[in-house]
């Protein structure tokens, strides 16, 4: 298969009653800046329904036509490799070449790389939802911010071993798509659990230095870098701690 046809905003008063959600799932989506991230958790949310993740031959893509450019399949083949196995034309676009059969955790800085892997493996274990805000630039010009929407998708028995996702630039400058990516920086990470994670019980991988009751997240800050580790799920007993 080849290509097919690609600072954390206030959540709307409606937000948490549109589709069904709930309060911790409009929370999710308040985390995400781009309509496009918006519409594809959206989607995908609603194919899993009260699972931890839905099965890859569940996601249609005539449903989501519209942003199909902007998306990218990813198949995990073993802890530091993250094939592309799709990428929308948009994402290729960006980065000017064919982005099949490539690593996605290649070309990082160390710094950055880490985190990433940290991620990936939290995602793949524990079925959560990343958020990534990255920096891309070109030679000679100034860098603009991109969102990456990370989702986890089953595949072979109940093992997560696909992620779908989105790359979606936040700005629109002339040479996006003309000129290709020839740096990328991470400069937020979010790890979203969605509310009805079955796993809510499990102990988790990052453990943060303070707590911000406002928005229910874990605020994790790494040298230039913020981390923020939004949870969901039902509480377990005792846990009433805010």
């Amino acid at each position: 298969m080849g290509r097919h046809d690609h600072r954390s905003e206030k959540k709307r008063p409606d937000t948490e009653q549109s589709c069904g959600r709930t309060p911790r799932d409009a929370l999710a989506a308040g985390t995400m800046k781009h309509s496009i991230s918006r519409a594809l958790f959206a989607y995908w949310d609603s194919v899993r329904g009260h699972r931890l993740a839905p099965q890859r031959f569940e996601i249609d893509p005539s449903k989501i036509s519209a942003i199909l450019p902007h998306t990218f399949i990813l198949e995990r083949r073993d802890a530091e490799t993250f094939s592309f196995r799709l990428a929308g034309t948009r994402v290729c676009d960006i980065f000017g070449h064919e982005l099949r059969g490539t690593n996605f955790l290649d070309g990082w800085e160390a710094i950055d790389r880490l985190p990433l892997l940290r991620q990936f493996s939290t995602l793949t274990r524990h079925g959560t939802v990343g958020i990534v805000h990255l920096e891309i630039a070109a030679v000679d010009e100034v860098p603009i911010e991109c969102e990456v929407l990370l989702l986890p998708l089953r595949h072979t028995r109940d093992a997560i071993e696909r992620v779908l996702g989105t790359f979606s630039p936040l700005q629109s400058p002339s040479w996006v798509g003309e000129k290709p990516v020839v740096s990328k920086h991470v400069i937020a990470n979010d790890l979203v659990w969605p509310s009805r994670d079955p796993l809510s019980g499990i102990s988790r991988p990052i453990e943060p230095p303070s707590i911000d009751p406002s928005r229910s997240a874990r605020i994790v800050r790494s040298e230039r870098r913020q981390f923020r580790v939004f949870e969901g799920g039902l509480s377990g007993p005792g846990s009433n701690k805010r």
